[in-house]
């Protein structure tokens, strides 16, 4: 079977868009979602009703949680300021929605079983880079496939048919690619291919401003950092 994974949306509907359309087309019996649906981005309304309407698996990110409780104090200035501007404008769907994420999921995937975390399983707030992934941090956690998202960089490591995998970030890449970015899982032969998808930066950049968020978020798009 084909899992297809998505995270760090980050309330960039142009790019959701895009990834979606490519998602359909390769007809995933799963789809999934690393968390960070909201932040930084000018559309979390938008994004959040089309995660709900192409994902079946879903966690909370550190800017999902950060939406609803107007928490900031672990954030940087812009992402802090990004993230009240969100609270500010959740619609009540959007914010039942976000309330309704864990921390972590677990599934069964094609004889496979998949956990799913936004940060660390240790900490939902760590980053992961793919230096740090080794057979302990899988072993910890007794499933055939690691989902981490987080860190907005692309990677899988494989282990004895056994995968742990970052998807990289649908809305806001920082590997120095521009590009969007997901994965899909084919859970028979257990590897896993990394796709990066255009999308209109411009469009979405040009959004980021006129909403009045930090300047920043929207030049960081055209760069991928």
């Amino acid at each position: 079977m084909r899992l297809a994974v998505i995270a760090d949306v980050h309330s960039n509907i142009h790019a959701l868009e895009a990834a979606s359309m490519l998602i359909s087309e390769r007809s995933p019996d799963i789809v999934a979602c690393a968390g960070d649906v909201v932040g930084y981005g000018a559309f979390p309304n938008e994004c959040c009703s089309r995660v709900q309407e192409l994902c079946s698996r879903s966690v909370a990110g550190n800017h999902d949680r950060a939406a609803i409780s107007k928490d900031v104090s672990r954030m940087n200035p812009y992402a802090a300021a990004a993230a009240i501007w969100t609270s500010d404008r959740l619609e009540e769907s959007s914010r039942r929605f976000l309330s309704s994420l864990e921390p972590s999921v677990r599934f069964a995937a094609g004889g496979r079983s998949a956990a799913m975390f936004h940060g660390s399983p240790a900490d939902p707030d760590e980053y992961v880079q793919e230096d740090a992934v080794d057979r302990d941090l899988l072993d910890g956690t007794g499933c055939d496939i690691l989902i981490l998202g987080h860190t907005h960089v692309p990677y899988v490591k494989s282990f004895d048919e056994r995968l742990v995998l970052n998807p990289g970030s649908v809305g806001q890449p920082r590997d120095g690619d521009p590009r969007g970015s997901f994965a899909i899982v084919d859970t028979d032969k257990m590897d896993c291919e990394t796709v990066r998808f255009e999308y209109p930066v411009k469009e979405a950049a040009d959004a980021i401003v006129s909403a009045g968020l930090p300047r920043i978020l929207a030049e960081r798009l055209s760069i991928g950092r």
